[in-house]
């Protein structure tokens, strides 16, 4: 495909889309029932359906029978441990492989123009970029990831929150299936914003954004108390009455969706006539200017409410900018 005829690059080759990121159409105003339509499909295909497969392969492949999880045990957390592993070494790695590795489709679409592998720096372990991610999310991520697992699975099975059945509650536990990705986004926003305040960011978040030009393996490279905090929205199932075939999904869409903003592409070309959108731009952008969009990219426009979103434009830029000086001048008395 023609990136171009999408997008536009600048002098160093970076690439951006012509279109200004949009925010739901649903909070749009004037409000167009067309749009909204039209917003519909794109919200369960592929990513959010992807993730309700890889849940309900977990319950039904995967997780123990109810009464293994009555008892904390180190067999069934390592054994999901390294499930979970596996399936983002091949997930993970698979995009690593054929478009960072392999470059099938060289930088068409991808928003900085370099591969991390390019670029050796002593912020990461080894001055690799690609290891240091790589190591910290088989390490530290993924193991708190099945910490977060372990526990409600543990929670359920012994009846210490409701486990409501399909049967009996399907009309509200279908419409907290369709929440789920707006919960992820309230809780990402909040618990984003709260670890690039002072100490947290320095000693916490600023692991995670010592990668600028993120690509997959940085989804999860994150210090062990990001790690606890982003993949403890699962645990919002303990709170609300669910089910933990819910709070799986839950756990899904954060731990296998992290890879949609760390692509690096705004399309990857599966095949010459079919290219995925990867809704990778707006967190790409919280990278590449670290204040902005700290939620995802408009389900719930709280980024737009407490004005910190950027659409990409020039506008964006404008805007982003008088906040910093209006930021500078508080500081400044």
């Amino acid at each position: 495909m023609d990136d171009l005829s999408l997008g536009t690059r600048n002098k160093r080759g970076d690439w951006a889309p012509t279109a200004p990121l949009e925010v739901a159409p649903f909070w749009q105003r004037p409000l167009s029932l067309r749009k909204v339509l039209a917003w519909v499909p794109g919200y369960f295909w592929p990513w959010n359906l992807f993730h309700m497969a890889t849940a309900l392969a977990w319950w039904a492949w995967v997780v123990p029978d109810q009464q293994t999880l009555k008892t904390l045990s180190w067999g069934w957390a390592l054994y999901l441990y390294a499930v979970n592993a596996a399936a983002i070494f091949l997930f993970y790695g698979g995009i690593e492989l054929f478009w960072y590795v392999v470059r099938k489709q060289g930088n068409r679409f991808k928003y900085n123009a370099k591969f991390p592998g390019e670029q050796p720096s002593d912020v990461f372990w080894f001055k690799s970029q690609n290891l240091d991610n790589f190591l910290r999310s088989f390490l530290v991520s993924i193991p708190l990831w099945t910490l977060v697992e372990v526990l409600f699975l543990w929670v359920f099975a012994n009846g210490y929150v409701p486990w409501l059945s399909w049967q009996a509650h399907w009309p509200w536990l279908i419409a907290l299936t369709l929440l789920a990705p707006a919960l992820h986004e309230v809780h990402f926003f909040c618990i984003h914003w709260l670890i690039h305040q002072g100490v947290l960011y320095k000693y916490v978040h600023s692991v995670h954004h010592n990668s600028v030009n993120p690509s997959p393996w940085s989804s999860l490279s994150m210090h062990p108390v990001e790690a606890f905090l982003y993949h403890a929205v699962a645990l919002w199932h303990l709170v609300l009455p669910s089910n933990p075939l819910l709070a799986l999904f839950q756990l899904h869409l954060a731990g296998f969706g992290a890879v949609n903003g760390h692509i690096g592409f705004d399309r990857l070309e599966l095949t010459e006539d079919m290219p995925l959108t990867t809704h990778a731009y707006a967190h790409y952008l919280h990278h590449k200017y670290f204040e902005v969009n700290y939620g995802g990219d408009g389900l719930i426009p709280l980024d737009r409410w407490f004005g910190t979103w950027h659409d990409g434009t020039k506008a964006g830029d404008a805007r982003m900018e008088a906040r910093f000086q209006r930021k500078k001048a508080k500081l400044n008395g």
